[in-house]
């Protein structure tokens, strides 16, 4: 069927920002008319097919199966695997989050297909997909075209394409029946949620990030001072994370979050390709480094260099000032 998909990933109060970011580019590529924006939502109620449409989407798969929230990859893997065998989409968008990646790739063995993860950019050349992947550890940027067996399988992370509103009018809604395996081999035994005291990176418009230059994971009590102030979440550079200072849930680059905030501040980050990737698209960029040829200030939009211990706790005492604090 001459249909493109987006696999809506759901959170509690319906689809994920990155879902309606997808479907938005999703309605964008079939915009002329050549394939029909769908979306699958697989566990959701209508709202959330309604909320898809919202960004494009003018047909939804709608399952409501109470299944989905036992353990949702295999769920989701299950019903989707026999969704396509059944539909025959020429493309699924998928979210390069936790549960996508997963989800994808079961997908792709099931299917014998191929997959192109964590794409930066997708277009329409001569009625093929053509999407863009960081290869050789992020320093180059490839253009591959989606030919041969359908459905092509592309996922992209969040952040990566804004999410616009484009309302379809009328969504054709059709049901369909989980598909799911009962005797899963793995089971959910209990779930541990990780203390949340910032605000989520995916959703931040201010991010406060810091690297090596930090020095030592205590050293990043000043940057929570200072995304306190301005209300901003905390992140961090591989090498920061690799260390030990940060968990991975908070690394910015090529292999950890693509983000892309209004304002974007690298504190003690040098700035390599690898981390580039995950942040260029910002709104605006400020970075802090005492090494003056750091590759980050040739692509800020604002540069200081100097000692960011001194630097950033008076930064946070002026906004704090302001502020009437």
């Amino acid at each position: 069927m001459n249909e493109l998909w987006v696999l809506a990933e759901l959170g509690e109060t319906g689809p994920k920002k990155v879902s309606l970011e997808l479907m938005s580019k999703a309605a964008e590529l079939t915009g002329e008319g050549q394939w029909l924006p769908a979306a699958v939502v697989l566990g959701g109620d209508e709202a959330a097919a309604q909320r898809m449409s919202e960004y494009g989407a003018a047909k939804a798969y709608l399952s409501q199966d109470d299944r989905f929230a036992a353990y949702h990859a295999t769920a989701i893997a299950d019903t989707l695997s026999a969704l396509i065998t059944e539909k025959q989409p020429i493309a699924v968008f998928i979210p390069a989050t936790n549960m996508g990646k997963d989800v994808i790739s079961r997908v792709a063995a099931r299917h014998r297909l191929g997959m192109l993860a964590d794409c930066t950019s997708v277009a329409v050349r001569e009625g093929s997909l053509i999407a863009t992947e960081a290869a050789f550890g992020g320093s180059l940027l490839v253009d591959c075209i989606c030919v041969g067996a359908t459905p092509h399988l592309l996922s992209f992370p969040p952040n990566t394409f804004p999410a616009i509103k484009q309302p379809t009018g009328n969504l054709q809604v059709e049901k369909v029946a989980a598909a799911i395996n009962d005797k899963v081999a793995v089971r959910i035994v209990d779930r541990l949620a990780a203390p949340t005291k910032t605000v989520s990176l995916e959703e931040a418009s201010i991010i406060v990030s810091g690297g090596r230059g930090m020095g030592g994971p205590d050293k990043f009590a000043i940057l929570e001072d200072l995304a306190q102030e301005l209300g901003a979440a905390v992140g961090a550079s591989r090498a920061a994370v690799d260390a030990g200072w940060r968990p991975y849930s908070q690394q910015v680059g090529q292999t950890g979050k693509t983000v892309k905030p209004n304002v974007y501040i690298a504190v003690g980050i040098s700035g390599a390709i690898q981390h580039k990737v995950g942040m260029q698209t910002s709104e605006h960029i400020i970075a802090i480094n005492k090494d003056a040829d750091a590759p980050i200030f040739s692509f800020c939009d604002l540069g200081v260099v100097g000692d960011l211990f001194e630097i950033v706790p008076r930064l946070t005492a002026e906004i704090k000032k302001r502020k009437g604090g």
